[in-house]
């Protein structure tokens, strides 16, 4: 156990994030020091939770000159002199340095956007963070990507929605997004599309004046509609909102076993070209572990039932860092996905969630060791440049396995627009149906205001005209 004192309360979150990259699996515990106590900040290293005794106590003493400087640079400078101490005694280099809670790619894109150039950004990233070289070409390269594909999206006048279908064939062991069996939810289903609609036609009458830009339906498992119902909600978004200025249409359709070829027939009568098929590991001993009620060859037939109907924009993601996985089984997944050959991937580092099974029955699943290294995730990218597969986007989480990232991967012409701009924050994203999180971009106040939609089903349902109240007229101003 260790014990993190210190002044600064604002600053806990970083420095219980930074300490947690040197000792993983240790329980890390913040103490608030009295103000006049403001010269240090002190580790402590104690036997265990129980007895309280330390066994090693380290203090990082902070100079005078930190109280000259404002809020952003000061936390920057406490986190880097607990980085240097902890790396002097550990011996240990993260490779992301002192970046925690951070986008680093949105970062670099402003300062880009700013007219700096690549060496001031590495040597900003380099100074300030104590990134490691491979990982500021990584989010130079992609910002460059980022910054081509983002000048045909309209800031201010362009706006983007996220469709939430909170279903799922059943919740995977990492999992701790809204989603809900649909063997139990299966009666409601109708019931929960009735609300989207209102829903939609709210929306859709108060953002007439705005240029819709990117869909994506997401959940959970979009595809766990039948059919019909798929085809109803596709049918009632064609005819509510304008796809005149419509760039990309995404329909996750996710989990395999929920993908049938009637489901993506109605995809094609409606032009989406592009769709996910997720296998997250094509090792049948994890997917059983984790809860994916569907088998490798269910994958590669999804995936190739898409070809035959004439998908040519097919995503797939994996995740590195599963319980019980080694190097040479995510190198085999990898090598599957090439034979596949789709045309863009997301490599996620698995970041166990407070919420997720994973972490509340961590007891139950302890035995099953959780391996990601920067050898594991160099092969990845080795294996996603062998398909002609580039970065584009990036995006990283609190407590991923060996503190990686999660990278998107595609052909030049198949990004994820609707990626890039969940990320970066640069376009208000409507977000419709339960658990959904609109963000409303007010650049003018540099600023993101959020409305949230209540994530429980049945409460989405029956306070659906106080989800449409929430969003009022503050989206379309």
């Amino acid at each position: 156990m260790i014990r993190i004192q210190i002044t600064e309360y604002d600053y806990r979150h970083d420095l219980y994030a930074l300490v947690r990259e040197f000792y993983p699996g240790t329980e890390v515990t913040t103490e608030i020091l009295p103000p006049e106590d403001n010269d240090f900040v002190r580790l402590l290293f104690c036997d265990g939770p129980e007895s309280g005794k330390s066994r090693q106590s380290r203090v990082i003493l902070l100079p005078d000159a930190k109280a000259c400087m404002d809020r952003l640079d000061r936390k920057n400078y406490i986190k880097r002199c607990v980085f240097e101490a902890l790396r002097d005694d550990t011996g240990k280099e993260p490779p992301w340095g002192t970046l925690t809670g951070i986008r680093p790619v949105k970062l670099a894109l402003a300062m880009m956007e700013d007219g700096r150039s690549n060496e001031e950004i590495s040597t900003y990233f380099h100074d300030e963070f104590e990134t490691g070289n491979d990982k500021i070409s990584l989010v130079t390269e992609i910002a460059e990507r980022e910054k081509k594909l983002l000048s045909k999206i309209a800031y201010r006048g362009g706006y983007s929605i996220y469709i939430g279908i909170p279903f799922c064939p059943t919740r995977c062991l990492y999992c701790s997004f809204t989603s809900y069996p649909i063997s139990l939810w299966q009666s409601r289903v109708d019931e929960y599309l009735e609300a989207l609609f209102k829903e939609i036609d709210y929306v859709s009458s108060k953002m007439k004046d705005h240029a819709l830009q990117t869909i994506y339906i997401g959940g959970g498992t979009p595809t766990t509609l039948t059919a019909s119902q798929l085809d109803r909600l596709i049918t009632k978004l064609e005819s509510a909102f304008s796809f005149e200025s419509l760039l990309e249409f995404t329909v996750e359709a996710g989990r395999p076993d929920s993908i049938t070829e009637d489901k993506l027939q109605v995809l094609r009568h409606h032009r989406i070209a592009r769709i996910s098929i997720n296998p997250q590991t094509m090792q049948q001993k994890t997917l059983d572990l984790i809860g994916r009620k569907h088998t490798v060859q269910d994958t590669a037939d999804a995936f190739h039932m898409a070809r035959e109907l004439g998908f040519t924009n097919i995503n797939m993601d994996v995740i590195v860092g599963l319980p019980g996985e080694t190097k040479i089984d995510v190198e085999d997944t990898m090598q599957k996905i090439r034979e596949l050959g789709p045309d863009s991937l997301t490599v996620h580092s698995l970041a166990i969630k407070r919420a997720a099974r994973l972490n509340t029955d961590w007891a139950q699943y302890a035995a099953y060791k959780i391996t990601n290294t920067a050898e594991i995730i160099d092969m990845t990218a080795r294996y996603a440049r062998e398909m002609e597969l580039y970065p584009y986007y990036l995006y990283r989480q609190k407590n991923m396995a060996g503190n990686f990232e999660n990278v998107g991967y595609a052909k030049v012409d198949k990004a994820g627009i609707y990626n890039i701009l969940i990320m970066e924050e640069k376009q208000s994203i409507v977000a419709l149906g339960a658990g959904g999180s609109t963000k409303l971009c007010i650049p003018e106040e540099n600023r993101i205001e959020r409305i949230e939609n209540v994530k429980d089903v049945g409460e989405y349902i029956s306070r659906i005209d106080e989800m449409i109240k929430r969003k009022g007229d503050r989206i379309c101003r």
